[in-house]
């Protein structure tokens, strides 16, 4: 195996580990300690040198950043040949695995939460409770599973791939090959303000369209009120996947650049023509509109199952069984999207200075204990990875991840303190630091089109006076 490491530097991405973690790298600026984001002044943190090339670029935390210099070539040289290796076998034995946890759970739960077993009435409330919190968990072990199939991650045949994901993704109500075009757009195009599909930040200006402000205010804005930071999340959390493939909420809107014309007129939004249903909609060609009809038949054919089964057991047990549990899965499907993607070490790219290399490591890894390691295949953990080589199984994925870590450097981005209960409360804490991305205020070239998270809840580096949009 070769590595290649790029030159350490002072400052810039930090890793943010466990203490308990021992690092078998040597020491590195990744090693040490992150600065306390309540320091007084964070931008004095940043070194005062600027790159004569890009002009001084600092993150969130007032840390220097500067473009990543190492190449994709080097990314893939790094890992070693085996962990490319996918087996059919292997990944279907995960999946009769987590179908066999939903099958068991659903049979014991079924068996033994009874009046003659539990007499007490509120305890059987609060046990078929849990029963839907952990189906939800692993329901979602299912849909990433169905996600190595989108990426063709599974197996080495494209058959078997597309079959079980569509089978797997059908049974949880999700568009398979409807999600797996746009989200392939996804990573062709990640951190791309212009062609992200997934958590795309508001710019300086989109956002104080948002809240019906001016954007020279956006620096003397008071603290958003905790609870509307709640309510944001709350509804994030209910409805952010269903408005996703239902109007692509989340996804860019410049659909008008469409090469085929398609997205002529079409707007994010309910009855935009943009969603995951619609065969003419501009996320896909032309050539894959009969993909989109596919899933619209896989979801038609989910649909009259559990119509049937209402029918025979009740609306009431199909909630408990199903339905909730569909709710977990959607939780935590976009907690993981939301969290890859959005952290105040990360970097936005305007069209004109992105890349892939930089947009790919633009991601965060993250720690959820055993929930994410062994019931969520690794996906937190090892998502920067993901991002260079999406077609590495996530069972070699581990191994890969170390590799790629020794060639990114100080720009491999972590945040694992608190594991399990660490990435919950990452929810909260990164929707107040990260409200939106603009420019930061010494770059220059190439650099205006690097842009860094800023908030209205004074974390952090403050937002500076001056219009980005003016900035010359």
């Amino acid at each position: 195996m070769s590595t290649t490491a790029i030159p350490k530097r002072r400052t810039a991405q930090r890793q943010t580990t466990d203490s308990s973690a021992e690092s078998s790298m040597a020491p590195s600026p990744m090693d040490s300690l992150r600065p306390s984001p309540s320091a007084t002044s964070l931008s004095s943190l940043a070194s005062d040198a600027a790159d004569p090339d890009t002009g001084k670029l600092v993150n969130t935390y007032g840390e220097e950043f500067r473009l990543p210099d190492f190449t994709i070539k080097q990314i893939r040289d790094a890992i070693p040949k085996h962990c490319y290796e996918r087996s059919g076998l292997h990944s279907l034995l995960f999946v009769a695995r987590d179908l066999a946890l939903l099958a068991t759970t659903f049979y014991l739960f079924n068996k033994y939460l009874t009046p003659e077993y539990v007499p007490h009435y509120g305890a059987r409330v609060v046990l078929w409770g849990l029963y839907t919190f952990v189906q939800g968990l692993f329901g979602t072990g299912v849909w990433v599973l169905a996600h190595e199939c989108g990426h063709q991650a599974f197996s080495s045949s494209k058959v078997l791939n597309d079959t079980v994901g569509w089978i797997l993704h059908s049974s949880l109500l999700v568009p398979y090959f409807s999600w797996k075009i746009s989200h392939g757009k996804h990573h062709k195009a990640t951190g791309n303000l212009a062609r992200d599909m997934v958590f795309v930040p508001k710019t300086r200006e989109q956002y104080a369209s948002r809240i019906g402000r001016m954007c020279h205010e956006m620096s003397e804005l008071m603290e958003e009120t905790p609870i509307q930071t709640a309510i944001d999340l709350v509804l994030q959390q209910l409805f952010g996947w269903p408005l996703y493939i239902l109007t692509n909420v989340t996804g860019h809107d410049y659909h008008e650049k469409q090469l085929e014309g398609r997205g002529k007129g079409k707007k994010n939004g309910f009855f935009g023509g943009v969603n995951h249903f619609n065969p003419s909609t501009p996320l896909v060609e032309a050539k894959d509109a009969k993909f989109i009809l596919l899933s619209d038949v896989g979801l038609l054919i989910m649909g009259t199952v559990l119509y049937f089964l209402c029918q025979t057991y009740g609306l009431k047990n199909m909630m408990v069984w199903y339905f909730i549990p569909y709710l977990w899965v959607n939780h935590w499907l976009v907690a993981i999207t939301y969290l890859q993607h959005t952290h105040p070490r990360l970097p936005h790219y305007t069209a004109e200075s992105w890349n892939y290399t930089r947009g790919a490591g633009a991601t965060v890894d993250r720690n959820f204990g055993f929930i994410g390691a062994h019931l969520f295949h690794g996906i937190i953990e090892t998502h920067v990875l993901h991002h260079y080589i999406s077609t590495i199984p996530f069972y070699n994925a581990w191994e890969a991840s170390e590799a790629v870590k020794k060639v990114m450097g100080e720009h491999y981005v972590a945040d694992t303190k608190g594991g399990t209960f660490g990435f919950v409360k990452a929810l909260w804490t990164t929707h107040r630091w990260c409200n939106w991305v603009e420019p930061c205020e010494g770059a220059k070239g190439e650099g205006k089109g690097v842009l860094f998270f800023r908030n209205r809840n004074g974390l952090g580096l403050k937002p500076y006076t001056e219009n980005p949009a003016q900035a010359k």
